[in-house]
């Protein structure tokens, strides 16, 4: 599928976006059909309301998008595009109304109702077509509009048809695209290269773990991207109670954003040099899964107690976070679906994130309310190191007792990264009912803002 806005050559409607202070105003300036019209029609310039306006030949005239106040615009992220689900088929230009520092968003949220997942059966998304208004980089919003629909179709498909070999495919399909490099190493060649985490977290799967690694571009700062691809978590020998289980698809959420986020920065030719890491495994059961009371090892040397096998997603991120250092990249970024604690923390909607760079932190929080992707800044917070040390081994995958879990899980992860810059998104990738511009089902969180931020963060 791709999401794109309508020909400037296109014969289109005018599209007034009308708030509901600002109805009466813009009423007195019309003629006295128009107004009789839409009050005959009940619009008031809520939001969501969408009106065609006739001429005396039956062909729309004008189209109304009501667009709320500024209370209810706040507690959406695309507020037109509530109104652009509900306009007839057909092709539309904005003549008045948005304000210019929220036209790129707004124009994003519209490209985002042509979203459906189409793959199992047909779904039913706006028909409603733009043509781009011309202050806005049409091209970006179309390559941030495709991204994240990437992003949605590899969460949203099923792990029947996203174990490690499709999202190996995805990534190298990715890459042929943009012209980047695609190389993997796989099954038993992991121990011999030295990744005995990826390794024993999927061993037990009848699809092979693997490491993912893409690379494009030869300028710029080394930037390296680090997502989870646990295609599903039955939580191993831990194994989670089916209420539990049945969002496990989206457990390659991290992957699926780093993807994302990757395609943005090609797409829009950001100056970077990039590396992407994809620890790609199933956490499953079977005679040689690994078990509670195991002590591994990983590549950094460090050696891990198993407290439980469904804290899987940091073992595997740890191995590829120490080669993602290994690089000395600029900037390391990881993004994984990897704790409830965060969701309890923040919710669904926010993206958290850990970072000891408070400039990249501002960079980030200032980027998230510009994009339209907010993110909210957790703490590395040193006193609790402490519990992620079991003393038996040099470090816990999942200390007793529960608390601060997405603290401790990242400072788990930050163990393996040296000198470099570092940053990690605890995401949970999911729009858990239908929003203006947002589908039920898999989400990008954080890529926006991140392609916004970097080049403050990396001084591009």
């Amino acid at each position: 599928m791709t999401l794109s806005f309508a020909s400037p050559s296109e014969p289109s409607v005018p599209l007034h976006v009308i708030s509901q202070p600002d109805l009466d105003n813009w009423l007195q300036d019309q003629p006295s059909h128009i107004a009789s019209w839409v009050e005959a029609n009940g619009f008031t310039g809520a939001m969501g309301q969408a009106l065609l306006i006739p001429q005396s030949d039956g062909a729309p005239e004008m189209a109304l998008a009501g667009y709320g106040n500024s209370n209810k615009r706040a507690r959406k992220r695309f507020p037109l595009a509530a109104a652009a689900e509900a306009l007839r088929k057909g092709t539309y230009h904005i003549a008045s109304g948005v304000p210019a520092d929220a036209i790129s968003n707004e124009c994003l949220g519209w490209l985002l109702t042509g979203y459906a997942f189409n793959r199992y059966a047909n779904q039913s998304p706006a028909k409603a077509r733009l043509i781009a208004p011309e202050d806005v980089d049409a091209a970006r919003i179309e390559a941030l509009a495709n991204a994240e629909a990437l992003t949605r179709d590899l969460v949203n498909t099923p792990a029947s048809d996203m174990g490690p070999d499709q999202l190996q495919a995805a990534a190298e399909d990715l890459a042929q695209e943009f012209g980047a490099s695609c190389s993997v190493i796989k099954g038993d060649d992991l121990l011999d290269q030295n990744f005995p985490l990826i390794h024993t977290v999927g061993r037990a799967a009848a699809q092979a773990p693997r490491l993912i690694e893409m690379t494009w571009g030869n300028t710029g700062p080394k930037l390296t991207l680090v997502g989870k691809g646990v295609c599903f978590d039955t939580g191993g020998l831990n194994l989670k109670p089916g209420n539990s289980m049945s969002l496990m698809k989206k457990d390659m959420g991290g992957a699926a954003n780093v993807l994302g986020l990757a395609r943005m920065i090609m797409a829009t030719k950001l100056p970077v040099q990039l590396r992407v890491l994809i620890p790609a495994v199933e956490n499953s059961v079977a005679g040689n899964a690994f078990r509670p009371g195991d002590i591994l090892t990983s590549r950094k040397g460090l050696t891990v107690e198993i407290n439980n096998t469904d804290a899987e997603g940091r073992l595997v991120l740890a191995d590829a976070l120490a080669l993602a250092d290994e690089g000395e990249p600029d900037l390391i970024i990881s993004m994984a679906t990897l704790t409830g604690a965060a969701r309890v923390a923040v919710g669904p909607d926010l993206a958290p994130f850990y970072t000891d760079d408070d400039g990249a932190a501002d960079a980030l929080a200032n980027a998230g309310r510009q994009s339209a992707d907010p993110v909210w800044r957790m703490p590395f917070h040193e006193p609790y190191e402490s519990m992620i040390e079991p003393g038996i081994a040099d470090l816990d995958n999942a200390p007793l007792g529960g608390f601060a879990g997405s603290i401790t899980a990242a400072l788990f992860l930050r163990r393996f990264v040296g000198d470099s810059r570092y940053m990690h998104f605890d995401i949970y990738s999911w729009q858990p009912s239908k929003a203006p511009g947002r589908s039920k089902g898999g989400l990008g969180q954080g890529p926006r803002a991140l392609l916004t931020a970097l080049p403050e963060i990396l001084n591009l």
